[in-house]
This record gives C-alpha cells, structure tokens and sequence, in this order.
C-alpha cells in the first residue's frame, strides 16, 4: 500500500471515529440514550453498519469526556451524574465564565472581530429564542454553540473545551428533568443576550448579577427528581450527520 493511501485511510477512519462520538454524544444529549443506558461496540457497529474499530475509539473518547462508563467484559454505559455532580458543574462553569470575563472581558472585546462579536449574538439570539419556545431540542445544540462561541472571544482553548465539557455535562443531567415536565415555553433560560451585552457592555457586575440568577434557576432543576426512564431504550438511529439542532 503506498503512502498516500495509508494516511488517506487513517484520516478516514478518524473521521468515523468523530462521526460516530459525535452522534452518540447528541443522542446522549437528547436524552435518546439515557443514564444508565448499556451497550456493546458491536452493537454500535451493527447498528451504524462500521466497523468495530472506530466505534471503540469513539465510545474511548466519550469515556474521556466523562459521558460514558467503562464497564470491564461487559461494554459501555452512560454515565449517571448525581444531584451533587450537577451543583458541582454548576460551581466549576460559574468559577470560570465569572473569572474569565472579569479578567479579560476588555481585552476579548477590545481583540475580537466585528464578525466574531456579530456571531455572538447571533447565536445568543438564536438560543434564547429556541429557550422562549420551549424548543428543548433546538435550543441545545444553540447553546452549547453560543458559549462555545462566547469562551472563544477570549482565545485560550483550554477555557473553551472545559468550559464545553462542563456544559455537555450539565445538559446531560437536566434533559431527563425537563423532559417529565409538561409544558417548556417559557421555563427555560433565556438570558443569552442579555450576558452577551453585559459582556460586550465591560460589565463584570452585570455578569455576575446575570449568571447569578442563571445558577438558581438551574438549581431549582434539582428538587424534583427525573421521571424514570421508560421500557424502550432503543439505540440511535443510522445517520451520522445529524445532531441536536441545525447549524445556522
């Protein structure tokens, strides 16, 4: 096999291996595959028609990010964070959006690009109004976009991919919650432009103030249990391409 064709098969298979941690990280994020959930590679394989090799690299992956268990002989389940898990999110994501916008909220506004900033609040318009509509499926994948997006203003990436990890994480605890609740529209956060304007507006304050009253709205998720999971935990469908909400 020449060169060319080895590295061409490696980049490939890469590419599966992201594909299918992608997927199964948005079926995990929506909740179509709930804590608890038990599987085997070959299950995923079969069921995605790949081979076994990029689907134990993906689900490796996921386990890295503290999304699935490894399960020694038996395969792989999805995690199940507790009550205290998610008010220790909820501590490390203010820890870090508080410290990196009273820090360097001049310095990222003062260096970011029209285009960036424009983006921003596109994507804080987006989420909040998926928020407003009761949209669960759309507003999440809007916003862990919007600050993914709002932590890249300051140019560290090792902020922006603990901060990420901290919010898939927390999603990942408060879909099963709000999925047992009736009735969304108006019950969900919606003060993604509000926080992107304290941000721009050089407000620490007005940050602080915003992320405080976010905290107590998310911890008020906390007193009611989740509903249980139902009898029918099938495994995601086949389509690699697709995830919790559109790209805009």
């Amino acid at each position: 096999m020449s060169g060319n064709s080895a590295k061409g098969g490696a980049v490939l298979r890469t590419t599966l291996r992201a594909q299918i941690a992608d997927a199964l990280r948005d079926e995990v994020l929506a909740g179509r595959l709930p804590p608890g959930r038990h599987f085997t590679v070959k299950e995923i394989a079969e069921q995605y028609g790949v081979s076994a090799t990029p689907v134990r690299e993906a689900l490796l992956d996921l386990s890295a990010q503290g999304l699935l268990d490894v399960e020694q002989h038996r395969g792989f389940r999805v995690h199940e964070f507790s009550s205290q898990d998610f008010r220790d999110m909820i501590e490390a994501r203010t820890l870090i959006v508080e410290g990196i916008f009273r820090c360097s909220a001049e310095c990222a506004v003062r260096t970011s690009t029209p285009s960036a900033l424009a983006s921003v609040r596109r994507r804080a318009e987006e989420a909040s109004r998926a928020a407003r509509t009761g949209d669960l499926d759309i507003l999440i994948g809007y916003d862990l976009r919007f600050w993914r997006e709002l932590a890249g203003l300051i140019g560290n990436p090792y902020i922006m991919d603990f901060l990420d990890r901290v919010r898939i994480q927390s999603w990942i605890f408060t879909v099963p919650r709000l999925r047992r609740l009736p009735e969304l529209r108006g019950r969900l956060w919606h003060g993604h432009i509000e926080l992107v304007e304290a941000v721009v507006g050089r407000d620490p304050g007005a940050v602080g103030r915003i992320i405080t009253a976010y905290n107590a709205h998310s911890l008020a998720l906390v007193d009611a249990p989740p509903r249980p999971p139902g009898r029918s935990t099938g495994l995601p469908g086949t389509d690699l391409g697709t995830g919790p909400a559109p790209e805009s």
